[in-house]
């Protein structure tokens, strides 16, 4: 039996670059840079670890976009991500099964291409599924980048 594969865990925090500091300063982690990504009103720093990615997000303004509609305001462990090898498929396994897919998903993202399903059918856990690199998907003409 092939067991999941956890692809990271996202943290919102409040500056991302001290955030990047700390974490390197204590663990020894390496930062894969930090991405901006306008669209959603995100910047996105990867932590590499030997076993998961921990991705600290920090919003870029005080008021409401994409990103911080989708993963709330609150400062702290966010998601978790898990990887599929086809972000359609397992939606479609997933809403059979009563789990609601958000708004706007899948979509390409990050970390390929992603969905984020409604909490209140996640037991309150937002939980985020994911794909190997970049995606092409209909987006409505919008960049559609989280």
């Amino acid at each position: 039996m092939n067991l999941p594969h956890v692809d990271h865990i996202g943290i919102i925090v409040e500056n991302l670059e001290k955030s990047v500091a700390l974490f390197e300063s204590l663990f020894g982690f390496k930062s894969t840079g930090i991405k901006e990504m306008d669209e959603v009103g995100l910047r996105i720093a990867t932590l590499k670890a030997n076993n998961i990615d921990i991705e600290l997000i920090q919003y870029k303004n005080a008021g409401n976009n994409f990103g911080k509609k989708i993963m709330g305001k609150a400062i702290g462990v966010n998601h978790l991500s898990i990887k599929t090898d086809n972000v359609e498929a397992s939606v479609k396994a997933f809403q059979n099964k009563g789990i609601k897919v958000m708004e706007g998903f899948p979509r390409s993202g990050s970390h390929g291409k992603v969905a984020f399903f409604e909490p209140e059918t996640t037991q309150k856990i937002l939980l985020e599924i994911c794909s190997d690199g970049p995606s092409k998907v209909d987006t409505g003409g919008k960049d559609g980048l989280l």
